[in-house]
């Protein structure tokens, strides 16, 4: 697979019209604060059917659970939502996106890819009916909670986020931090070290994942924090002081599948699905600093003409080939059926996270002054590209896993 299809092409000419009409005009005020993102997203939900889409779905899987066919946490086609269905469609939902505001893409896609997408993978059909399918309907907004504040890198075995049993269900005690979407969401996705004791050390316990819902007793959250980037999407902390739930809140109901694989999941999912998003803000600068080449004089000729500028083109355009192989190589493999290792998904994240910061930043170089502007998209996409590095496992982690791999074979 080396193209999108036709029918991906004609999705992505429509969609990058509306991202045109509707949302770029809305970016300076996301940007600022001023407006938030999730009003929008509905609209783009709204406008191309999703929730009407979603909602069929789920009533093909509840007709199939009704004659035996599917039952339980089952990971296939029809439950994996709409956009899952066809990841070169996903794609190109997220270059698009991407190209006008990173930051909306970050908050559409951790409120249906992350959280939703989590529930659809391990909750029982019940589970996804009642906090998955609101979720990818956009009619509420999800949060997926793993970071903590003193666990970021370490985010399994520094964890202190602890569940409690208590009766037939469990307390939760802790804080998440750096969640995307946790200052407005209204169901989070949070995972939790399932303790006997108060005072058992839960460093090696097994990681279980539970769905809460703002306005659980003892779930609130932080107001937003002031980003260097990224500032469409919104993100704070989840603090979580004894909220008591029942066991239809643990992921999936069963202890016995302890939802460490279940997080290393999404986090694989989460490093595969950040190519698009380079692409489309690699394809942008470029796109932005081509034109800015072009008109822009300096001694009398346009500054495309000098080769110090050509190579910063040239550099930016073999980054944006390389993030798109790699796209459709990602591609190519889900419709055969194959997984990329964690060391092959760690790869292409550190990759295509460099390239993009470094494409954005000789973006604002190539046009000095004015790339310096907010007046001017290179400047967002800057800010916003250095997110890429840092979330999601910075490029630090992503070299550790490809060595680990490495060594151990």
């Amino acid at each position: 697979m080396f193209d999108f299809s036709d029918e991906q092409k004609m999705a992505q000419q429509v969609l990058r019209q509306w991202c045109e009409k509707e949302l770029a005009p809305k970016v300076p005020a996301m940007e600022k604060g001023e407006l938030l993102p999730y009003d929008l997203m509905r609209a783009l939900a709204s406008t191309f059917g999703l929730a009407e889409m979603m909602k069929a779905s789920f009533a093909r899987l509840e007709a199939r659970a009704a004659k035996g066919e599917a039952a339980g946490p089952k990971d296939d086609d029809e439950e994996s939502g709409v956009l899952a269905k066809d990841p070169g469609l996903s794609a190109v939902v997220a270059i698009e996106l991407s190209r006008q505001c990173p930051g909306f893409m970050l908050a559409f896609g951790a409120s249906l890819g992350l959280a939703g997408g989590a529930v659809m993978a391990r909750g029982t059909l019940a589970q996804k009916k009642r906090f998955a399918l609101p979720v990818l309907t956009l009619e509420k907004i999800g949060a997926w909670g793993m970071t903590e504040p003193g666990a970021g890198s370490d985010a399994f075995g520094g964890m202190r986020t602890v569940a409690r049993r208590e009766n037939d269900g469990y307390v939760l005690s802790g804080t998440k931090s750096f969640i995307t979407n946790a200052p407005f969401a209204d169901v989070f996705v949070v995972y939790a070290k399932i303790v006997d004791k108060a005072d058992e050390d839960p460093r090696h316990r097994p990681i279980h994942a539970f769905v809460l819902e703002r306005g659980d007793k003892g779930l609130s959250t932080g107001k937003p924090f002031d980003k260097m980037g990224m500032h469409s999407s919104p993100t704070g902390e989840i603090f979580l002081d004894e909220v008591c739930v029942g066991r239809d809140r643990l992921l999936g109901e069963k202890e016995k599948e302890p939802s460490r694989e279940g997080a290393r999941d999404v986090f694989h999912g989460e490093r595969t699905g950040m190519a698009p998003m380079c692409l489309g803000i690699v394809e942008r600068c470029l796109e932005e600093s081509v034109k800015y080449a072009k008109v822009r004089t300096a001694w009398g000729r346009p500054i495309g003409e000098y080769q110090l500028m050509q190579e910063k083109l040239a550099r930016m355009y073999m980054h944006r080939e390389n993030i798109r192989n790699l796209l459709f190589k990602q591609l190519w493999m889900q419709k055969q059926g194959q997984r990329q290792s964690m060391a092959e998904a760690s790869a292409c994240k550190l990759y295509c996270a460099r390239a993009t910061t470094e494409v954005a930043l000789e973006a604002v170089q190539l046009m000095g002054g004015n790339g310096y502007m907010r007046e001017y998209v290179v400047e967002m996409m800057a800010r916003d590209a250095k997110l890429l590095q840092i979330g999601g496992g910075t490029d630090e982690i992503q070299i550790l896993t490809i060595a680990r791999q490495l060594l151990a074979s």
